[in-house]
C-alpha cells in the first residue's frame, strides 16, 4: 500500500478516536459531515454506492424492531446499575421473545455500532442505544419514518400504473396507492400507535429551524388593530398553539385577539395558554369563522396538500379577508436548483404521504395567483443569503393579498 495513503488512514483513524464532539459548533459538525461524505464519494465505488442505499432501509429496519421489542429500554435499565453490560438471556427474559431472533437482531445492530459486543451474548450500551429508548422522540421518529417505507415501495408500481405523472390530488396519491385509507390523517386518527409517533415527531425541534417569522417580519409597524376586540392574528391549523405562545410572549403590549383553530381532536390538547389566546375548532376546509382579521396565518400547513386543495383552504381565508387583511405563510422554500438532500427527501416524504410537494418561490406564487392572490413580498432574515443550505434552514415568510 502506498505510504501516503497508509498515512492518511491512520490520520483519518486517529481523528475519529480523538475528535472532542463536545467542544464541536453544530456548524464545525456539518462541515466535518460534510467533508466527510465527499471523501466517501470520492472513493465509493458505483458497486458501492448503489449496496449502501439499497441496504439502507435493511438498516432502519433493524433498529425499528430493535424500538418495537424494547431492546433498548432493556439495555437502558442495565446500564443504570453498577454493571452496565446486558446478555442475550436477559434480553430475551425481558421481551419474551425467542433467542434466535433477539441474537439475530442484536447482531444486526452490534454490525451497525449501535451496541457494543463485548462477547459472544454480552452487550454493552451506547450514546445511540440510550436515544432510541421508548420516551425519546427519536424512537417515535423511527416509527413514523419506517412506516412511511410502505408507502415508498409502491412508488414504481404507483408512477408505472398512472403514467409517471406528479400527483395532485390528497385523496387519490401515492399514499392511498399503498394502504387502503381515504388520507393519511384518516390512517392517522384509526391507528393511535403510528398517530402518536407521528405527533411526537412533529413535535421534535428539528421542525422549527432557524428565527420565528415575528423575528424578521415588521410587526410593530405592520400588525395594528384598532382595540382588543378586534382579531389581530387568526393561526390556521395551528396545531397546539406554539406559534402563538411565542409570539404572545414577544409582544405582550399589542393589541388585537389571538385566535388558535385547527381539529377539536388538535386543539383539545392546547395547554398553559396565555390569557389572551382564543381557541376555535375549525376545519379549513369550511368557511372561515373569523372575518376581517388582520393576518390569517399558516406555518407549515400547504406543503401538507397539492394545489388543488391548497387552493381550496385559501378559497376560504380569501373569502374571510377583509381590505386590510394580510395573508402569512411560514413554510420552507426550494432553491430552483442545487436543492439539498435533506430537502428532497422531505420533498419525497410529502409526495408520499399527501400527493404534495415542497415549494420553489415561483411554485408558491404560481399556488398563490391560483388562489386568488398576489405575493406582495417573500421575507427571510437579512442573514439568510438565499443559498441551498440557508433556505434548509430557515422558513421563508410569504405576504400575500387578495387580489
Amino acid at each position: 500500500m502506498d505510504s501516503d495513503i497508509t498515512n492518511l488512514i491512520k490520520h483519518a483513524n486517529a481523528v475519529a478516536d480523538t475528535l472532542p464532539m463536545g467542544d464541536l459548533a453544530d456548524s464545525e459538525r456539518r462541515q466535518l459531515l460534510q467533508a466527510c461524505d465527499r471523501l466517501k464519494t470520492k472513493l465509493e465505488t458505483p458497486f458501492d454506492t448503489v449496496a449502501r442505499l439499497a441496504f439502507s432501509p435493511h438498516q432502519a429496519i433493524a433498529l425499528r424492531l430493535g424500538v418495537n421489542l424494547k431492546l433498548f429500554d432493556v439495555i437502558a435499565a442495565k446500564a443504570g446499575h453498577s454493571n452496565e453490560l446486558v446478555s442475550l438471556d436477559e434480553l430475551v427474559d425481558a421481551t419474551g421473545a425467542e433467542a434466535s431472533i433477539v441474537a439475530r437482531i442484536m447482531r444486526f445492530l452490534a454490525a451497525m455500532s449501535v451496541v457494543d459486543e463485548v462477547d459472544q451474548g454480552l452487550y454493552a450500551p451506547t450514546p445511540f442505544s440510550a436515544a432510541l429508548v421508548s420516551s425519546s422522540p427519536l424512537s417515535a421518529g423511527l416509527i413514523h419514518s419506517t412506516h412511511f417505507l410502505s408507502v415508498l415501495a409502491k412508488l414504481p408500481e404507483y408512477f408505472l400504473t398512472n403514467g409517471w405523472k406528479s400527483p395532485d390530488d390528497a385523496f387519490n396519491g401515492p399514499f392511498q396507492f399503498a394502504i387502503d385509507s381515504p388520507h393519511y390523517f384518516d390512517f392517522l386518527s384509526s391507528n393511535p400507535y403510528y398517530g402518536q409517533a407521528f405527533n411526537t415527531t412533529m413535535a421534535m425541534s428539528f421542525r422549527r429551524r432557524g428565527q420565528d417569522w415575528f423575528e424578521f417580519f415588521p410587526v410593530a409597524d405592520r400588525l395594528q388593530v384598532p382595540s382588543d376586540d378586534d382579531p389581530l392574528i387568526v393561526d390556521i391549523g395551528g396545531s397546539q398553539g406554539e406559534d402563538l405562545k411565542k409570539f404572545k410572549a414577544q409582544f405582550p403590549a399589542l393589541s388585537g385577539k389571538l385566535i388558535l383553530q385547527d381539529l377539536p381532536a388538535v386543539v383539545q390538547g392546547a395547554q398553559d395558554l396565555p390569557a389572551g389566546i382564543k381557541v376555535q375548532k375549525h376545519d379549513f376546509f369550511h368557511e372561515q369563522p373569523v372575518k376581517n382579521a388582520k393576518v390569517y396565518f399558516m406555518r407549515t400547513v400547504l406543503h401538507d396538500w397539492p394545489d388543488k386543495q391548497a387552493a381550496q383552504i385559501l378559497g376560504r381565508v380569501r373569502e374571510a379577508m377583509g381590505p386590510d387583511s394580510i395573508l402569512l405563510i411560514s413554510e420552507f422554500m426550494l432553491p430552483e436548483s442545487g436543492v439539498l438532500l435533506s430537502s428532497v427527501l422531505s420533498d419525497m416524504q410529502m409526495m408520499g404521504s399527501f400527493a404534495s410537494l415542497e415549494r420553489t418561490e415561483a411554485q408558491w406564487r404560481g399556488l398563490l395567483e391560483k388562489a386568488g392572490f398576489e405575493l406582495v413580498h417573500t421575507w427571510l432574515p437579512d442573514e439568510c443569503d438565499r443559498s441551498a443550505q440557508s433556505l434548509a434552514d430557515q422558513p421563508a415568510l410569504f405576504e400575500a393579498r387578495r387580489i
